[in-house]
């Protein structure tokens, strides 16, 4: 069995499942917008330059027709956060442009099968001083299978802003005790799967070779290697893991689709930043 503190979970095309998951919450779900503070004006319909940006209100997406599928859903709560809905609403609005691009490729033609862009975001932390939203999804443009879409957005309420790798941990060493606590949980995995699958010794020595170099250049000790990811909370609501999300590709074979591990915070306390380090569990 692999490690505990690892995961892997299946890439699989799911848009005609989300599709329908989508149309059954649209009958379900009222639209929100963004609470306002009472005599607080309404932002002006154009705005001069230098003012702020009027609120993103995210609403379900099902768009489908002879040459693209479009379905996205987002969490029914998720417009409490304004500046986390804009941020959602930049990935999404970037996943779709390069969706677009390939079909536009095609001119007046139409793709074999339609192009497909499938995003489900999921509150996984609500607190009152983390929140934070799973995106996982595709994106087909052709081939034998889409490209997998994996992001983790943790957003900080009392501050208003992203809490992303380089700011949380901005010590060179820190990056270097999660690289190495990293690697050793999924060399460990990737050691015992061989081992549950009795391979020839000439097998199971080349798929560790060729997994244990993917795994050591997709964790290299650098932040934008760990960029997505999500903490883990204990009853009080502090921080006693941070789950590091490696899409497939960055640590192993599509096959092994995504994966994640724990880092532990203890390991983390001493490398992460001042401002940070109350979220933590001591």
């Amino acid at each position: 069995m692999s490690s505990p503190h690892i995961r892997r979970h299946s890439t699989r095309q799911a848009g005609l499942v989300l599709m329908t998951v989508l149309a059954l919450g649209a009958c379900k779900r009222e639209s929100t917008s963004p609470p306002t503070a009472a005599g607080e004006p309404q932002p002006p319909v154009t705005a001069p330059a230098g003012t702020v940006d009027a609120p993103v209100e995210l609403k379900d997406v099902i768009e489908t027709n002879d040459r693209y599928v479009v379905g996205i859903s987002y969490p029914a709560t998720i417009n409490r956060y304004p500046g986390l809905a804009k941020a959602l609403s930049a990935y999404t609005e970037a996943q779709r442009a390069e969706l677009m691009e390939a079909v536009e490729a095609f001119g007046n033609d139409k793709p074999t099968a339609p192009y497909e862009l499938s995003l489900a975001f999921e509150q996984v932390v609500d607190t009152p001083k983390i929140v934070a939203v799973a995106a996982d999804g595709s994106r087909y443009t052709g081939g034998a299978h889409g490209q997998p879409l994996i992001a983790r957005f943790v957003w900080l309420p009392q501050q208003d802003a992203r809490l992303t790798a380089d700011a949380l941990i901005p010590d060179p060493k820190g990056w270097q005790a999660i690289s190495d606590y990293v690697r050793e949980q999924l060399h460990t995995a990737v050691v015992n799967r061989a081992d549950e699958d009795e391979l020839e010794p000439a097998d199971r020595a080349a798929l560790i070779k060729s997994t244990f170099r993917m795994i050591d250049e997709g964790t290299e000790p650098e932040a934008g290697n760990f960029s997505e990811f999500v903490p883990v909370l204990d009853a009080s609501g502090h921080v006693i893991a941070l789950r590091f999300v490696f899409p497939p590709y960055q640590v192993g074979p599509y096959a092994d689709g995504t994966q994640t591990v724990d880092v532990p915070a203890a390991l983390l306390l001493p490398h992460v930043a001042p401002a940070y380090a109350e979220l933590f569990a001591r």
